[in-house]
């Protein structure tokens, strides 16, 4: 004898529950705004205190260094530019 096989296909089939009407006013699209702000807040990565003690103090030495190379270019200028000056009188 044969037998049959019977193979049920199973479903699931998901109840939606209703929509709620959309309300496109301003305090409820001020309400998403504040909820998506929050959101993201949520996934900032916060430097520790060291890091940023380190890259305040890396900060404040390249500028020095910057300030002097400057000041430094701005003397030198100076001082070539008053030598032609006094040169050509």
């Amino acid at each position: 004898m044969e037998e049959n096989k019977v193979v049920e296909n199973k479903t699931e089939t998901s109840k939606k529950p209703a929509r709620k009407p959309v309300d496109n006013g301003a305090y409820a699209k001020a309400g998403s705004f504040f909820k998506g702000v929050k959101a993201e807040f949520g996934k900032i990565i916060w430097p520790t205190r060291d890091d940023i003690i380190r890259q305040t103090t890396a900060v404040v030495i390249v500028s020095a260094i910057v300030c002097a190379l400057i000041a430094g270019l701005d003397v030198a200028f100076e001082t070539g530019m008053n030598y032609i000056t006094t040169i050509f009188k």
